[in-house]
């Protein structure tokens, strides 16, 4: 579960429910003090919340960019139903595109992990509200065989527990440094997600198909992100798929599965350069 360093917003950012066609969903909106070069939306992870993007929101709208991360739905503050079906990836993918038309110009996506694969499935679906796509350590199908036993264990919890009661049996298991650190956050996360939605894309996560190479007709600038050390899909493979994509890569050094919170400087620092490019081949 990623850890962000905090769940509360930099200046100059707003907390709110951004009124799409498929309903409200919560995000934090974070407008450069003065020219905007554009607009970023960006999906967070499987167990995740937009607050894994905190650390980015400043230095990314310092390099003039509005920057709006978001809870998908059923993901911490955004609603969502005890339906699986909810949850099935066309829906997250049509979510994300109504997003991106309520933003109201086209928009530099940016999908984390399971983000990444949702933000592919959107691209897919309709490339229009999107002015390129970056996915940050997100693989071009399923996960690996341990973490798909991590998910089916976690899954087949959710089925029989409650929510308090999986927290606690996961507290368990941290190491002692993180059981003793403050969880009131992670906690309240945690207990706000809706478990239909972590069974559904747990199993999008182990079961996903290689799509790389329908990705790679869609005419859009693309950029595949990671950290130098990964567990969930091996670094090697996403320097393949990068290849086979014809995308920019860049690794971030002393990162691993989460750039965005282990090397927000360095990780914002690299997504403002690849946007700043596309904008400066377009001129």
């Amino acid at each position: 579960m990623s850890r962000p360093p905090t769940f509360a917003p930099p200046a100059r950012t707003r907390a709110y429910p951004l009124l799409t066609s498929r309903g409200p969903f919560a995000v934090l909106d974070t407008s450069p003090a003065r020219h905007t070069r554009g607009t970023a939306l960006l999906l967070p992870g499987y167990t995740g919340s937009k607050e894994d993007f905190i650390a980015m929101l400043e230095p990314l709208a310092g390099a003039g960019f509005r920057t709006v991360a978001v809870d998908g739905r059923g993901q911490y503050e955004s609603e969502g139903t005890d339906a699986q079906e909810a949850y099935a990836q066309a829906e997250l993918a049509r979510d994300v595109i109504a997003q991106a038309c309520a933003l109201d110009t086209p928009v530099h996506l940016v999908g984390h992990s399971l983000g990444g694969q949702i933000a592919r499935a959107a691209v897919l679906l309709d490339p229009s509200p999107f002015a390129s796509l970056t996915l940050m350590s997100s693989g071009p199908a399923q996960v690996t065989a341990e973490q798909q036993q991590k998910i089916k264990l976690l899954s087949d919890a959710l089925a029989v527990m409650g929510m308090e009661q999986v927290w606690e049996a996961m507290r368990a298991m941290d190491p002692p440094a993180e059981r003793e650190s403050d969880d009131t956050d992670m906690r309240r996360r945690w207990m706000l997600h809706r478990p239909a939605q972590l069974i559904a894309t747990g199993r999008q996560l182990a079961t996903e198909p290689d799509r790389t190479d329908e990705l790679a007709a869609v005419p859009l600038p693309l950029h595949v992100v990671s950290g130098e050390r990964d567990d969930t899909w091996p670094v090697p493979l996403l320097d393949a798929m990068a290849e086979r994509l014809g995308a920019r890569r860049t690794v971030i050094r002393g990162a691993e599965h989460s750039p965005n919170t282990d090397r927000p400087a360095e990780t914002s620092a690299a997504l403002a350069a690849f946007w700043e490019g596309i904008q400066y081949e377009g001129v």
